[in-house]
C-alpha cells in the first residue's frame, strides 16, 4: 500500500480554473476533502465536476489555481500523485476481449506487481466485489452493474488512500446502484477517503459525509446534507389542490401570509413551500380556507436536496446547463 503523508486533509484545493477555448469551465473553485470521508461533488451534466476531478487527478492540467493530496502538490509531483489516487471514470476502463480476472491481473501488471502478486490481488477482489462466478467470462458478457464493480475493483488495484468516483452509478438500475452504494460504504470503514461527483440527488444525500454543489464551473453552496437542507428553510410544506385551476391563487395566499415564493407544479395543482419554522404551516392552512380554497392533501417535511438545489440554482439538478458536456469541450479541446 502507498505510504501516506500524515496530513488531515485528503484535498486540498483554491481557485482551480479550466479553460477550453472562450469557454470557462471550472472558475475559480475551492474544495477541502477531510481524510477518511465522502465528499460529495454535487451538479448537472457540464457543471464541471468531471473536469475538476480529472484536475485533481492530473488527467487534465489546471490553466488556474493550486491543488495538493495529503500534501503533495498536484502540479509539481504529479507522479507521485497517481501513487494516491485510484480513479474510477463515467465509463468502463476494461478491456472487452479479457475476462474480469485478466482485467484485473493486467491492471496490476501494469502498475508494477509482479505476476504471483497481481493474480492474488485480481483474485482477492473479485470475491471483495462478488464477481467470482463471472471470472472466467469475456467482459463483454458482463451487465452494466458488473462492468461498474470491475471497474472500481480496478482502481483499488494499488490500494490508493484517495478514490476519485466520477458518477459511478450512472445508467445503472436502482438495485444495483444500491450494490455500488454498499460498495462504497465499504470503502470507508475500511479506511478510504472517497470523492464522489454525481449528478443524483439523491445518491449524495446517502453516501456524502459533505457535499459541494457546482453549478455552471463555479462552487455555489457547501455543507453537510443537513446544512444544505436548513439554509433553505427547516421544513418544506408540500401542498396539492382539489382543484388544479386553483393554483396560482393558492401561490398568490403563500405570499401574502409568508413573503415566500412556492415552488409550484401547475400540472398538479400542487406546489412546495419553505417554512422557518414548520407551525407555519397552519398559518398558510387557516388562510387558504379562509380564502375559499380546498386542498386535496398537505404534509410538512424536511427539505429535500432536490429544493436545495432549486433554490439555490434556479433550476434542476439533472437540467443542462450548457450547449456541450464535459466530454465534448475536452474533444474540442
Amino acid at each position: 500500500m502507498t505510504r501516506v503523508p500524515d496530513t488531515d486533509l485528503a484535498v486540498a484545493a483554491s481557485g482551480l480554473v479550466k479553460t477550453f477555448g472562450d469557454f470557462r469551465a471550472v472558475d475559480g473553485i475551492d474544495l477541502e476533502v477531510r481524510r477518511g470521508e465522502v465528499f460529495g461533488v454535487l451538479g448537472p451534466n457540464g457543471a464541471g465536476k468531471t473536469t475538476t476531478l480529472k484536475m485533481l487527478a492530473t488527467l487534465l492540467p489546471m490553466d488556474g489555481g493550486r491543488a495538493s493530496i495529503f500534501g503533495v502538490d498536484v502540479g509539481r509531483h504529479p507522479h507521485m500523485i497517481r501513487q494516491l489516487v485510484g480513479v474510477t471514470g463515467q465509463y468502463a476502463s476494461v478491456d472487452e476481449n479479457l475476462t474480469g480476472y485478466e482485467n484485473l491481473w493486467l491492471f496490476g501488471r501494469l502498475q508494477g506487481l509482479s505476476s504471483a502478486r497481481a493474480k492474488s490481488t485480481a483474485a482477492d477482489l473479485l470475491e471483495r466485489f462478488g464477481l467470482n462466478e463471472a471470472r472466467d467470462k469475456q467482459i463483454s458478457a458482463f451487465s452494466g452493474g458488473m462492468r461498474r464493480r470491475l471497474d472500481l475493483a480496478a482502481s483499488l488495484i494499488s490500494q490508493p488512500p484517495l478514490i476519485f468516483l466520477d458518477e459511478p452509478t450512472t445508467g445503472l438500475d436502482p438495485r444495483t446502484r444500491g450494490q455500488m452504494w454498499d460498495t462504497i460504504r465499504d470503502l470507508i470503514r475500511e479506511g478510504s477517503t472517497v470523492l464522489l461527483t454525481t449528478q443524483y440527488l439523491d445518491e449524495a444525500d446517502q453516501l456524502a459525509d459533505r457535499i459541494a454543489v457546482i453549478d455552471r464551473g463555479i462552487k455555489v453552496a457547501e455543507g453537510t446534507p443537513d446544512e444544505l437542507k436548513t439554509s433553505v428553510g427547516s421544513s418544506t410544506l408540500q401542498l396539492r389542490m382539489s382543484e388544479v385551476a386553483d393554483a396560482p391563487d393558492a401561490a398568490a395566499v403563500v405570499r401574502r401570509v409568508l413573503d415566500e415564493e412556492p415552488v409550484l407544479t401547475p400540472e398538479s395543482g400542487g406546489m412546495n413551500v419553505a417554512l422557518a419554522d414548520a407551525n407555519q404551516a397552519a398559518d398558510v392552512l387557516i388562510a387558504l380556507r379562509q380564502s375559499g380554497l380546498s386542498i386535496a392533501s398537505a404534509t410538512v417535511q424536511k427539505p429535500t436536496l432536490d429544493e436545495v438545489f432549486m433554490a439555490i440554482t434556479g433550476h434542476g439538478a439533472e437540467d443542462e446547463t450548457t450547449d456541450r458536456t464535459e466530454p465534448e469541450m475536452e474533444a474540442a479541446r
